[in-house]
């Protein structure tokens, strides 16, 4: 009898193993599916530099940044590859350098200067993603009054803050006593959490690109996250001159955005090359609690991911578009070649990816190829960037021996190369009359850039090195000349440092209640331009790459300011004017259908379907026939 019940027991025990293990498969399977295409969430940030306590710099409060970061792969040493808003960003979203994508200023339009470059979203639209934007992703003065329409598959919407626009006295700084949603980037935050919601609810991958505004110029913020910060312990830069043994001219233009549009309080003005150090401790408060701003609108939405279950599904990439000088090298701004104008904050999350932090090189034009990577998605042979997946997953420690940032001043583009110890810049004459400067930099020694150490009457083993390695990475720099030399490559080593897991959710900073908002000055109103009807989205080409005419252009760094516009119908304030590196406004469009998605990489859901109804016949068939539930019974 005992032996009976045994093997009833071992039968009823295998019957439910099948089972269980027919459930399992098809879970595997679904999950196999659903990260073959996964979710996207693309953070961009205005002008940060790598300024978090997961980048090192124990003064800044930013929770939510570094929770990311604790959970992700943080890369100590990303580079921008012009230090301007648009070329920077352009780059980014064309996998290719501003020579190559035709975009080295604030003026022209990508569809004018290469009408057939495929951008990043619109390479993942044809791969089967739904894709957005909220805020600033392209600078809308390098696209058409659409946003260029073919990256999106829903239209990109404008919005404006209520409280945070520019004053007629210009000021720089400014703590306002008012809540977040009064922000543009409160605002911004809200309109990334409903696409967020509204991506939830359907089956389609998403790519949704959430640009912050913050910490740009002017520094406003609301009073709460000024007060996060005592403005008497903030350290000055200590090397505020130009490098020794360097061309200034090359460096500093003496007329920078800070200088040019904004003031330190009403009625006074900044004094060039004489900033004091009170106003110097002002400017790096507001830039500070800009940032702290800034990454309490970032947790949000990491908050909405998790509620929202997307966690397990989503990458979520966090960069900036270039760096910012806060007083070294006396510059306030970005738009020179040196370190802190170009290092940016990157992090990226991978679900199930081991979180670490390297000091693997990558470029801006790097994330291009990064991303489609990650989607499953081919990679273009035309790309001038790198995917950096083998860095991510660990299986390579570097896939760059060099990361290049450039510029254009005196009449010369400027191309800089940053490996793990050096700095080293040639400068080349934009009228084909070849080489006009030089600069090297030993970064390991020498961090802040205080002495040009290259020796033009040498030609030192390293130097050649860098030379040689400058041309190796050189690709889409068009007026760098000369052959490699004979010396054998130079090889450094890469640090790594694993993270131990984190499994706490971002913490969002909660606002205090405001019991009334302060009235705002209105500012004269401008003449409103039409708005432009949007086109439907054309069908994409193989992109050509142009090379632009190597005569000089004007310098990037003194664009005048971009006359703004007030939005159409939208019952807000007058916007913001605009200073020399602020985007222009564009006028909202309305929506226009959205433009058909293709398909053709979709994960098909027949092997789920499949799966149910296998499930379904197996377990019919048991309650209606009991001879086989008997036989299992044996």
């Amino acid at each position: 009898m005992k032996l009976m019940k045994s093997r009833k027991l071992i039968s009823r025990n295998k019957f439910i193993l099948v089972i269980s293990t027919l459930m399992v498969l098809h879970s595997h399977a679904v999950l196999a599916n659903a990260l073959d295409k996964p979710n996207i969430l693309f953070i961009a940030i205005d002008d940060l530099k790598p300024l978090a306590t997961s980048f090192g710099d124990l003064d800044a409060i930013t929770p939510n940044i570094d929770v990311l970061a604790s959970q992700g792969v943080v890369f100590q040493r990303a580079y921008s590859q012009y230090p301007v808003c648009g070329p920077s960003r352009m780059n980014l979203l064309t996998g290719l350098r501003p020579e190559s994508n035709g975009i080295l200023n604030l003026s022209d339009t990508i569809r004018d200067v290469n009408p057939n470059v495929v951008t990043l979203p619109q390479k993942l639209i044809s791969a089967g993603y739904v894709t957005a934007a909220a805020g600033k992703i392209f600078d809308p003065r390098n696209v058409d009054d659409s946003y260029d329409a073919q990256s999106w598959t829903i239209p990109y919407s404008k919005v404006f803050g209520d409280v945070d626009k520019k004053t007629a006295d210009k000021l720089a700084v400014k703590a306002i006593d008012a809540t977040e949603s009064g922000f543009v980037d409160g605002k911004i935050a809200e309109q990334g959490i409903n696409l967020l919601t509204q991506f939830a609810e359907q089956e389609q991958p998403f790519f949704l690109a959430v640009g912050f505004k913050r910490p740009h110029l002017p520094f406003f913020a609301p009073q709460q996250y000024f007060d996060l910060y005592n403005q008497a312990e903030f350290d000055l830069e200590e090397f505020q001159q130009l490098p020794l043994n360097s061309n200034g001219s090359y460096i500093d233009s003496k007329s920078n955005e800070l200088i040019k549009s904004y003031n330190p309080a009403v009625g006074q003005t900044y004094e060039v090359g004489n900033i004091t150090p009170s106003q110097q401790r002002d400017l790096i408060h507001g830039y500070y609690a800009s940032t702290s701003f800034v990454d309490a609108q970032v947790g949000k939405l990491l908050a909405k991911i998790a509620d929202l279950n997307l966690a397990d599904n989503t990458v979520i990439v966090l960069w900036g578009d270039h760096g910012f000088h806060l007083g070294d090298h006396g510059l306030w701004g970005k738009h020179t070649v040196l370190e802190q104008a170009n290092q940016i904050p990157l992090i990226i999350k991978v679900p199930n990816n081991a979180a670490h932090s390297t000091y693997a090189l990558v470029e801006s034009t790097d994330l291009y190829p990064t991303i489609l990577d990650l989607a499953n998605v081919e990679i273009d042979e035309y790309l001038q960037g790198v995917s950096q997946l083998p860095v991510i997953e660990q299986s390579e420690t570097a896939v760059r021996n060099g990361a290049i940032s450039q510029y254009k001043r005196n009449g010369a583009y400027g191309y800089s190369l940053r490996t793990q110890s050096y700095r080293y810049t040639e400068w080349w004459n934009s009228n084909g009359s070849g080489l006009a400067y030089t600069e090297l930099y030993n970064l390991a020694n020498d961090i802040n850039e205080t002495e040009n150490i290259f020796d033009p009457e040498s030609d030192l083993e390293l130097q050649q090195q860098l030379y040689n390695l400058l041309r190796i990475n050189g690709q889409g720099l068009n007026l760098l000349q000369g052959e490699l030399k004979d010396v054998e490559l130079l090889v450094e080593e890469v640090y790594i440092k694993v993270e131990p897991p984190v499994e706490e959710e971002p913490p969002v900073v909660e606002e205090p209640p405001v019991e009334e908002e302060p009235p705002v000055v209105e500012e004269p109103p401008v003449e409103e331009e039409p708005p432009v009807e949007e086109e439907p989205p054309v069908v994409e080409e193989p992109p050509v790459v142009e090379e632009p005419p190597v005569e000089e252009e004007p310098p990037v760094e003194e664009e005048p300011p971009v006359e703004e516009e007030p939005p159409v119908e939208e019952e807000v304030p007058v916007v913001e004017e605009t200073p020399v590196e602020d985007e222009a406004f564009v006028v909202e469009e309305q929506p226009e259908e959205q433009e058909p998605i293709i398909e053709e990489d979709e994960p098909s859901s027949g092997g789920s379907l499949s799966w149910q109804i296998l499930l379904l016949i197996l377990f019919t068939v048991i309650v209606k026939n009991k001879s086989i539930l008997n036989k299992f019974e044996g």
